[in-house]
């Protein structure tokens, strides 16, 4: 039964990847503005482009993983 539930939270698909990717920086920019309200000038900037260029590497790592896994299944 967990098994079963343990595939639904396994990213398979390019397109899967996109849309996770997609919802990461949907969350970003909405902290990302509210880090520009709290903190204004260039202090907010900063964390602005903090969160923006962690979905850019959480998204790097997730691409680079499919391909990884996509690679292994076709060699067995």
């Amino acid at each position: 039964m967990f098994g079963k539930l343990g595939r639904l939270f396994v990213i398979k698909t390019r397109f899967e990847a996109c849309a996770i990717i997609y919802a990461l920086a949907l969350g970003a920019v909405e902290r990302g503005q509210v880090y520009l309200s709290v903190y204004p000038g260039f202090g907010g900037k900063l964390l602005f482009l903090a969160c923006t260029v962690a979905v850019f590497m959480a998204g790097s790592k997730i691409f680079d993983c499919l391909r990884h896994e996509q690679a292994d299944r076709l060699r067995l």
